[in-house]
């Protein structure tokens, strides 16, 4: 089954359900893991917990990220999708808007991430202990002092979208931890497009959703440069 969710009540919408997992339109401010601090706002889980029952998240977005993520229903979903993710056979895309220009068109960027222990939960580049981390990124379009990026993280570490653009120069607007400081009202970075095997028969599937950021957040229509894959994915029934 499929809708357009329970957003009037305060739940994030629905894009895919059926039997073994949901795919949620994850809005910004919203954990897509349960929080440490007991003052943060509920989990994604945890919020469809009461009309779906028990959820787990497959992967993670940032708490200030928008998008579409994942959850398993049951044990088997879980184990299925999460070595998906950890064989890199699903494929994920996002859009970004940033603070001026990369040096290139395109590209790709191979830079180990650590924490940074001066300054946590920040991220940093750290070519002595740092994992492996590679983005791929690509232009979708320019105004007078932004771009419009699409991503591809080739890894999944933690901030690694974040951390990789800031050290290329072109940080996320609204990012409070590696920003410039010029408030918009949220990260303007959206998890756009998720390909992934479904659980049960390894089929894969590709979901498409696009961003919705603030009007002053970017001098163009972010849902008219980037498009629906050909074949949108069906959810199973």
């Amino acid at each position: 089954m499929s809708g357009d969710g329970d957003e009037r009540d305060g739940l994030p919408r629905i894009l895919w359900a059926d039997g073994h997992l949901l795919a949620i339109d994850k809005p910004a401010g919203m954990p897509s893991v349960p929080a440490r601090n007991p003052c943060d706002p509920p989990a994604a889980a945890t919020v469809l917990a009461p009309a779906w029952g028990p959820l787990e998240a497959v992967h993670r977005l940032d708490r200030d990220t928008s998008g579409i993520l994942l959850l398993a229903r049951t044990a088997a979903a879980r184990r299925r999708l999460g070595a998906a993710f950890a064989e890199r056979t699903v494929r994920k895309e996002y859009v970004a808007v940033v603070d001026g220009r990369p040096p290139t068109p395109s590209g790709t960027l191979h830079l180990p991430l650590g924490p940074d222990p001066d300054r946590p939960p920040r991220q940093r580049c750290d070519p002595v202990v740092g994992r492996p981390s590679t983005t791929r990124w690509r232009s979708l379009a320019t105004s007078a002092e932004q771009t419009l990026l699409l991503l591809e993280p080739l890894t999944g570490r933690s901030h690694q979208l974040r951390c990789h653009l800031a050290w290329l120069g072109v940080p996320i607007v609204g990012d409070p931890l590696y920003g410039r400081g010029r408030p918009v009202g949220r990260l303007l970075l959206h998890a756009a497009r998720i390909s992934f095997p479904h659980p049960v028969d390894g089929t894969t599937h590709t979901l498409f959703l696009p961003a919705c950021f603030p009007p002053d957040g970017a001098a163009w229509h972010v849902a008219d440069t980037l498009t629906p894959a050909p074949s949108a994915a069906t959810p199973r029934r």
